[in-house]
């Protein structure tokens, strides 16, 4: 059963409750990552890096409009066309405007949050372009025809025999519950796109203010494609995800993997300092940053500047037991679990949209 996310909250996890496939999914997979964290975190000083992180990123808001400035400049010194985005329309017009100046057909993204923000897909489609995503779990939802439910594990609320069921209804896949298969032919799909792409978009786990540098880490190398193999690139960013120096990303991204997945550093960090400079063998020709506001100085003038600290690693939601009875999608935004409960509210232009999803918690702290 799928949750209707346009149904009114109540309904939304009535019909997630009514779905014990769905609950069993999510449970033994945030077990499994809640797991993984712990043992990660235990084997560090955990409490220290998330007070260290913590720190620096409230020196960021405490500092916001200078580290935005550097950041700005710096970018623009290494050759990126940096864009500021207010809103969603802005943010896809924006994008929009980039592929078709470029004639880039089809669009090749990496997972990315704030593209799922402003509804990007929708936007580019409307406008005549095939976009495909990229990571294996937003890839079978978009198959699927459906929003992610996690914030690093999209395909989470599925089970393995529903995925199969997407392969063979989308890809025509023989019948098979076998994942290497599964992946495999993924795999040859999304490379042919790769290589016929006019444009990469994704969005960025960091940029790093002294140096104009975006950061997005990945554990299947789809981001590494994504922005070095399309002749466009473009970088879809809030503005909250900023770190100061290099050696503040270094922080944040041990925090960041060992709380998203328990790893001490994922498989790929890719970092673009800006297009392709004469001698080197690949990287795009042009590269754009856009900067997206859209509900976040409002969020620290309203007093919830503490959910712009969030470095998106979805520990949260793994830790959430009313996360792992409903899923992700009866929260009916971009953003689920206890982050999201705050999050969405806080962006919306209209709190009322989203009024009764301070009720999704079981005050345990997460």
């Amino acid at each position: 059963m799928q949750v209707d996310i346009h149904a009114p909250y109540k309904d939304r996890v009535q019909q997630a409750l009514g779905d014990p496939n769905l609950r069993v999914a999510v449970s033994k997979a945030t077990d499994r990552m809640s797991n993984a964290r712990r043992a990660s975190m235990d084997a560090i000083e955990g409490q220290q890096l998330r007070s260290q992180v913590r720190k620096m990123k409230e020196h960021v808001l405490s500092n916001w409009p200078d580290y935005l400035e550097q950041l700005e400049s710096n970018l623009t010194r290494n050759g990126c066309t940096v864009h500021w985005a207010e809103g969603v329309e802005d943010a896809q017009a924006i994008v929009k405007d980039v592929a078709l100046q470029n004639s880039a057909n089809l669009v090749v993204k990496s997972k990315s949050m704030a593209t799922e923000e402003i509804h990007l897909n929708h936007a580019l489609e409307e406008a005549g372009l095939r976009v495909v995503e990229t990571d294996l779990g937003e890839y079978i939802i978009q198959l699927a025809d459906e929003p992610p439910s996690h914030i690093v594990a999209p395909v989470i609320h599925k089970r393995l025999e529903e995925i199969a069921e997407v392969f063979q209804d989308k890809l025509d896949m023989p019948p098979t519950r076998e994942p290497t298969k599964m992946t495999s032919l993924a795999r040859a799909k999304l490379r042919q796109e790769f290589f016929a792409a006019g444009m990469g978009v994704s969005g960025c786990n960091f940029a790093i203010a002294e140096t104009g540098t975006i950061c997005i880490v990945t554990n299947e190398g789809n981001g590494r494609m994504v922005s070095s193999m399309p002749r466009v690139y473009v970088v879809v960013m809030g503005i909250e995800k900023l770190v100061p120096t290099v050696e503040d990303a270094y922080l944040q991204l041990q925090a960041l993997c060992r709380s998203a997945t328990g790893q001490q550093l994922t498989v790929y960090c890719s970092m673009t300092s800006g297009p392709r400079q004469e001698g080197d063998v690949d990287g795009p020709e042009q590269v754009h940053v856009v900067l997206l506001d859209n509900g976040r100085s409002r969020m620290l003038a309203r007093g919830y500047g503490e959910a712009l600290l969030c470095i998106r690693c979805g520990a949260c939601l793994n830790a959430c037991p009313v996360y792992q009875e409903i899923g992700g999608h009866a929260y009916g935004g971009t953003y689920n679990g206890p982050i999201g409960a705050v999050t969405s509210p806080a962006l919306a232009p209209e709190i009322a949209q989203f009024k009764e999803l301070p009720h999704a918690t079981s005050l345990c702290g997460a």
